[in-house]
């Protein structure tokens, strides 16, 4: 029998390496779960509760392995929901797949449920996702999907989501015979990529820049730089994704560098290492700010350094030479060289920058002062440092949107060999669930052995997608859910009390008890919750030591304000005034 279009697609997932293809089952995607099961579950079909958190772990899944993720989704309401997910991904230039059916080709434009072909005013998916993706095409013809989908795997590759739209049809159509032989063999045609297929960096507008020197330029300019003063490096994520973090070390202590990485980025450095001030931006450290004030060049490795990464900064910033070493240009004007391998461009500038003193002494970053809280519950720092204390070594940290992500950037030390992802691209509500998720996936077979998986999160998220832990669950993910309860919105609480004359709320909610909620629902797993400072650390330590996974809920003050600086410079403000 000749392959159909889901079986090459599957197949050629598998011959990637890829373990997993994520995604909600219906209509118009199912005979990809029919080829899936036909494959022997190699790749295995993960179905989530919601396509947005499909979407994120196919995030968590790429971000953790370095490789590309996978999801899959149906027409209509499915597809629309996978939008906010994606753009997370294009944003933070993560590689991900999606395969999104869609009705039979004869139905579109002619009243089809769900139709999304553009035909008699429906909504044009093909539009709709060119915006959030690095490539999108629509697959009418079997024939041309081998090139289709190596375009896309080659855009994905790039840095970003790409979206194939296959309408059922066409999914349970034969492949013809050389593109069967294709797959087999690896030869995948690689067309280029124009209009908006091309890759962002090709059709977009970026803040005027030195023109792109080489990186050998850039170690001229750092090296003359090191003789006159501090160099100060700023690290990003690519850091970890282009796995960089030994030659990112080396450079730091060729440099006698000062060190500091994006929110989204502690993971790519000690966070006790040589050097280290602590984090850049809105969530950061004052130490950083004055090595930046007082250094004689700055260093971007692997990060655009955007407003959450440079607030606080700029001034600094504005009177140092800037360079810039990553897949894409800062969003401040620097001297650029392009890398997608950051790893080989730091080991060419190592080697023409030479070794250095390395004298470089070791700090521990300053907290923010925060006005003390009065209110009932646990105090983040107090939260965050038993978190800290009880992390199983190599542990991995997917992080919410909120108060609760503002303090566990700031307080948090993450642990060598661990991941520690923030969701800032889009910065969604409940991104950390499905991401969480789709790492364990990846982890827990990991090459240094299986990986726990912590999510830290707030009630705000738990209530968008925090249910997503029924999928963990069901495949016994070494994974514990921490979710800061204080019923609201709190940073939207924040917001109403410094902005807004703290003259009414929107954003508090009716009391929850969410660990008990949980620990009715899913009595096989350990549910807990904690208020008594006493017990913090030893339930923190216990919902650790689970084999499978564990929840715990942290009961916290909704008016604490966070180590957030717009925040607190507001409040400094005021009190000045």
């Amino acid at each position: 029998m000749p392959d159909r279009v889901v079986d090459y697609l599957v197949r050629t997932v598998a011959d990637r390496g890829i373990t997993q293809i994520f995604g909600v089952d219906g209509a118009n995607i199912e005979d990809l779960y029919d080829a899936i099961f036909d494959a022997g579950g190699s790749p295995a079909g993960i179905v989530a509760k919601h396509e947005f958190s499909a979407a994120t772990m196919a995030d968590g899944y790429a971000r953790s392995t370095g490789g590309m993720g996978v999801v899959a989704a149906t027409s209509g309401g499915g597809a629309m929901n996978l939008v906010a997910g994606l753009a997370e991904s294009f944003t933070s230039r993560v590689p991900v797949l999606a395969l999104i059916g869609q009705p039979p080709t004869l139905l579109e434009g002619r009243g089809a449920f769900q139709d999304s072909s553009g035909s008699a005013e429906s909504i044009d998916a093909t539009a709709l996702f060119a915006t959030i993706s690095r490539y999108c095409a629509r697959v009418t013809d079997p024939a041309e999907l081998p090139a289709q989908l190596a375009a896309a795997i080659t855009a994905a590759e790039g840095g970003g989501p790409a979206v194939l739209l296959i309408p059922k049809d066409v999914q349970q159509q034969s492949m013809p015979i050389s593109a069967g032989i294709e797959v087999a063999t690896g030869s995948f045609p690689r067309p280029p990529l124009t209009g908006a297929s091309a890759p962002l960096a090709a059709r977009t507008t970026q803040p005027p820049h030195t023109p792109a020197g080489p990186a050998h330029t850039i170690a001229a300019e750092l090296t003359a730089a090191r003789r006159t003063g501090k160099v100060v490096i700023i690290a990003g994520d690519q850091v970890a994704r282009d796995n960089a973090r030994a030659e990112l070390a080396e450079l730091v202590a060729a440099l006698d560098a000062a060190i500091g990485l994006a929110p989204d980025a502690k993971d790519v450095y000690a966070n006790t290492g040589h050097g280290y001030c602590g984090v850049a931006g809105s969530m950061g450290h004052a130490e950083l700010g004055e090595a930046v004030a007082a250094a004689s060049a700055c260093l971007l490795v692997g990060t655009r350094l955007p407003v959450t990464a440079r607030a606080g900064l700029d001034a600094a910033l504005a009177d140092l030479p800037v360079f810039s070493i990553g897949a894409l240009p800062p969003y401040l004007a620097a001297t650029h060289a392009a890398s997608t391998d950051l790893a080989a461009t730091i080991t060419t500038m190592l080697s023409r920058i030479g070794a250095g003193p390395a004298t470089v002494d070791s700090t521990e970053p300053t907290p923010m002062t925060v006005p003390e809280a009065a209110g009932p519950g646990l105090r983040y720092r107090a939260v965050v440092e038993a978190i800290q204390r009880a992390l199983p070594p190599g542990a991995d940290v997917f992080a919410d949107a909120g108060n609760t992500g503002a303090s566990v950037v700031h307080y948090l030390r993450v642990p060598e060999r661990g991941r520690f992802t923030v969701a800032l691209g889009m910065g969604g509500m409940g991104y950390a669930f499905g991401a969480g998720i789709g790492s364990a996936f990846a982890r827990r077979t990991a090459p240094d052995g299986p990986h726990r998986t912590v999510v830290i999160a707030g009630d705000g998220s738990f209530f968008m997608h925090g249910m997503e832990i029924h999928t963990a669950i069901e495949h016994a993910l070494p994974i514990t859910f921490v979710v800061f309860n204080n019923n609201a919105h709190a940073m939207c609480v924040t917001r109403e009390q410094l902005y807004y004359r703290d003259r009414y709320s929107f954003n508090r909610f009716q009391t929850a008890h969410l660990g008990a909620g949980i620990a009715a629902m899913f009595p096989e797993i350990p549910a807990h919750t904690v208020s008594d400072p006493d017990l913090l650390f030893e339930t923190v330590a216990h919902s650790f030591a689970a084999s499978g996974p564990s929840f715990l809920e942290i009961l916290c003050d909704p008016d604490e304000v966070p180590p957030f600086l717009p925040f607190l410079s507001t409040l400094e403000s005021r009190s000045t005034s």
